[in-house]
């Protein structure tokens, strides 16, 4: 399996005001039209998508007791607006599900202290990566047998792809 993601606001050749790769899914075009647009920026039209509620990872890392994870570097960002606070310092940890979503909604720092990829969505994206290889891993541990049914539910819930349920 290979998952590429593509930056929201990569550019793209629209027939409207909205440029953004982003916009695609929310026109007309929807979910074609952006598998469509892939094609046109990578050459390669995806063969399908799914698509994952990212509400849904902090109860997925709940549901199988915590994820271990190697944060890559220093995160410290806070936006009181949306009461919204991720401390995290580099080296291996156990992150719950609240601390896993932390994770995967970082983009920058409030200092502005670089990182590799330089912060933003190509860095949010390549911990985003990371992180759901290591929760997949984690996931698929024998220990977590007997939560099969929990899972199964959760991602009922919150996938949404085109695939069959037997390729899934």
């Amino acid at each position: 399996v290979n998952v590429m993601s593509i930056p929201r606001d990569t550019m793209v050749n629209l027939p409207h005001d909205m440029k953004r790769i982003n916009s695609v899914y929310s026109s007309k075009q929807g979910l074609e039209g952006l598998k469509t647009h892939i094609g046109y920026l990578t050459g390669v039209v995806p063969d399908a998508y799914v698509m994952v509620e990212w509400e849904a990872v902090g109860e997925l890392v709940d549901a199988i007791g915590g994820v271990y994870f190697d944060v890559p570097y220093h995160m410290g960002y806070d936006d009181p607006y949306q009461d919204l606070h991720i401390h995290f310092e580099p080296g291996y940890q156990y992150l719950n599900g609240e601390d896993a979503m932390n994770l995967v909604r970082w983009r920058k720092n409030n200092d502005g202290t670089a990182t590799p990829g330089g912060g933003g969505d190509t860095s949010r994206l390549d911990v985003q990566h990371q992180f759901l290889k290591a929760v997949l891993s984690q996931t698929l541990q024998l220990k977590n047998v007997t939560r099969i049914g929990q899972l199964a539910e959760l991602f009922g819930e919150n996938v949404v792809s085109d695939l069959t349920i037997e390729n899934l």
